[in-house]
């Protein structure tokens, strides 16, 4: 795979599609979502097509660990021109989750504009509907999600309305934890 390889073979069409799971997956914490239409090097479909549905060349974008590639480099600067920059820079952070590690270094907003926030997309070996309980807007009782910790997140809606939020990335499944949610431990 080369970096002018990958990308969306009707982009309207697919960058729609993709924004409406990302849409539903927010609104919906805990359901999994179908999002493929793009491949990039050393990233799965979900994760590749998250980021070309969702950033562009004013889109700050940070790759973390393994990320940090030239393959991944060159394929984002083809597709999206998304400029990559520090993590307390970031619009949405790209990383597996110990790599994306301290979170506390990613912007959380401001309380006058609790907007301009990170998203980390978090690539994950495993997306499940098992794992801690989660609680709040867009959950009717109560869902499961394989998270990779709940400390972190637990911390993060305490800071609400301010915090992160999280796309969670495996094979061409995704889910969304926005800030909002309540995640309890089992």
């Amino acid at each position: 795979m080369n970096q002018l390889s990958g990308g969306f073979a009707d982009p309207a069409r697919n960058a729609a599609h993709t924004f409406r799971a990302v849409l539903e997956a927010m609104a919906r914490p805990g359901t999994i979502h179908i999002a493929a239409g793009a491949e990039a090097p050393a990233l799965s479909p979900a994760a590749a097509t998250v980021l070309l549905a969702l950033t562009d060349s004013t889109t700050p974008l940070h790759l973390a660990g393994g990320f940090q590639t030239d393959a991944i480099r060159r394929w984002i600067a083809f597709h999206t021109g998304a400029p990559l920059v520090a993590a307390e820079d970031a619009t949405f952070a790209l990383g597996r989750w110990d790599d994306l590690q301290p979170v506390t270094r990613f912007r959380i907003g401001q309380p006058s504009y609790p907007d301009r926030s990170a998203t980390l997309i978090v690539e994950m070996t495993r997306l499940t509907n098992d794992g801690p309980r989660l609680t709040g807007p867009g959950i009717k009782d109560a869902a499961r999600l394989s998270l990779p910790d709940t400390a972190a997140f637990r911390a993060n809606h305490a800071l609400f309305p301010l915090g992160f939020d999280t796309i969670l990335t495996c094979g061409t499944r995704l889910a969304a934890l926005p800030r909002t949610t309540v995640v309890e431990d089992l």
